[in-house]
């Protein structure tokens, strides 16, 4: 397919062709939004307003019905600050809504991913969290997840773009977005404005800044794969860097040879930085290489935005800054990011139908979404309505550099098979970092795994 010129292309490329066709609209106006899992099983308006609460979910057919109860909501966001941002915002909804409350179920991200194939087949909760984009859709395909079609109907304040990225292969919606971030390099300003370091805009020069740093005493470049799915993010931009944005979605898509010349190129340019890279990685968690970067100890870190999860609000995170994974070919260039958008879907089978419907649509109002975005400044909010003037200067630059991109992919996880993911490229990824020695032989066993799973 083109590659898309905007961010609102690129959320239209989420669906399949019968439901594209999308306006050239500006999306980033605006500033965020799982029972615990059962382990054992384990409109579109462009409005910038919208009404703060609803008591009552629309049905398809336009009646309503009261909204009561109890409703289960299954999250995956288990640390401090975004749990404490979802919990902010579900208080909101219980008082907005005095005949609904909410028991929130909250499971850590990795564990969550790792069964949520079990726990969408067991007995999940009223209404999850989870990703637009390809495992959005799988979901729903499976009937594993419900049709909010008629919640969308009068949503304020998400544009035509948003509502194709929730939209499933079927032309029904199944995902209400709540907010997005960019992956990129952060930094803190003040440790390099004191070395005299200077933002590499190509690879040699993302070399010699890392030797400059290894000579001072500090990791070039924090790195954390305990949990498997952070190294994604490098593989997804040395890839898009190297091959360029067409050649990774039809890679994630099974559409091309992870044996061939190309793939062996990312592995291997991967491979001239990995001296670069923070060592021990395997038994270092995301947060903990973040707090290297946090104590000075690291120089940078390529991560989402939620590396700010890691710094005090103030002054620390006033400190941190970013930018885009350099050029490796100039002929590819570096306008491919990745800002992957999170939100929330319901179960197939919710005990509480119209209390999960009506949550999903305050999730998606502005008023939720100012709430969780001003109590985790790490992420930014999808609605247009939600007022920016209180968004850090991180937020700020944010917005605009996801804006200025010219192809954004979601991340390796979530624009793939989820079985693909975490059963072949998790356990690859690692393998190649503890041997980065023989890429012929890790790119063919790749290989052979994707035909077994996709068929081809």
């Amino acid at each position: 397919m083109p590659r898309p010129a905007t961010f609102e292309e690129y959320l239209a490329s989420l669906v399949p062709p019968s439901v594209r066709g999308l306006d050239r609209r500006t999306l980033l106006t605006g500033g965020v939004a799982l029972s615990a899992l059962t382990l054992a099983g384990c409109g579109g308006s462009d409005s910038t307003t919208t009404s703060g609460s609803t008591g009552t979910a629309s049905g398809s057919g336009g009646s309503t019905a009261a909204a009561t109860g109890e409703v289960t909501l299954g999250s995956n966001q288990s640390d401090a600050v975004p749990k404490a941002a979802i919990q902010g915002v579900m208080d909101a909804f219980q008082k907005a809504n005095s005949g609904l409350t909410v028991k929130v179920n909250t499971v850590d991200h990795n564990t969550f991913q790792e069964n949520i194939n079990n726990y969408l087949q067991g007995s999940p909760d009223d209404v999850f969290m989870w990703f637009a984009g390809y495992r959005m859709r799988f979901f729903a395909s499976q009937g594993l997840a419900g049709d909010i079609s008629d919640v969308w109907t009068g949503m304020q304040g998400l544009n035509d773009a948003l509502k194709k990225s929730s939209t499933g292969d079927d032309g029904k919606q199944y995902f209400m977005p709540s907010t997005y971030y960019p992956w990129a390099l952060f930094y803190r300003k003040s440790m390099w404005q004191e070395k005299g370091y200077e933002i590499p805009k190509t690879l040699d020069e993302l070399k010699t800044l890392g030797a400059k740093m290894k000579a001072d005493g500090l990791a070039p470049i924090a790195f954390g794969d305990k949990d498997g799915w952070p190294a994604m993010g490098t593989f997804d931009a040395i890839n898009m860097r190297v091959n360029g944005y067409d050649f990774h979605v039809n890679l994630m898509a099974g559409k091309e040879d992870w044996a061939g010349d190309k793939v062996k190129k990312t592995f291997d340019t991967w491979k001239g930085l990995l001296e670069l890279h923070q060592p021990d990685s395997l038994g270092r968690t995301w947060q903990e290489a973040a707090q290297s970067l946090q104590q000075k100890k690291s120089g940078m870190y390529l991560l989402g935005m939620f590396v700010a999860q890691q710094f005090e609000k103030g002054a620390e995170q006033d400190d941190l800054d970013f930018f885009t994974f350099p050029e490796i070919d100039s002929a590819i260039g570096a306008d491919a990011i990745e800002a992957p958008i999170d939100g929330y879907m319901m179960s197939a089978s919710p005990k509480n139908d119209a209390g999960a419907k009506a949550l999903l649509k305050y999730v998606g109002g502005a008023e939720a979404q100012g709430l969780a975005v001003k109590s985790d400044p790490s992420v930014i909010a999808t609605n247009s309505g939600v007022d920016t003037s209180g968004y850090t200067a991180l937020q700020k630059k944010a917005v605009e550099f996801v804006a200025s991109a010219k192809s954004i992919a979601q991340f390796m996880d979530r624009d793939t098979r989820p079985d693909f993911a975490s059963t072949v490229m998790i356990p690859a990824i690692q393998d190649f970092i503890k041997n980065p020695n023989d890429i012929d032989g890790l790119t063919k066993n790749i290989q052979a795994q994707k035909v077994s799973i996709f068929g081809s």
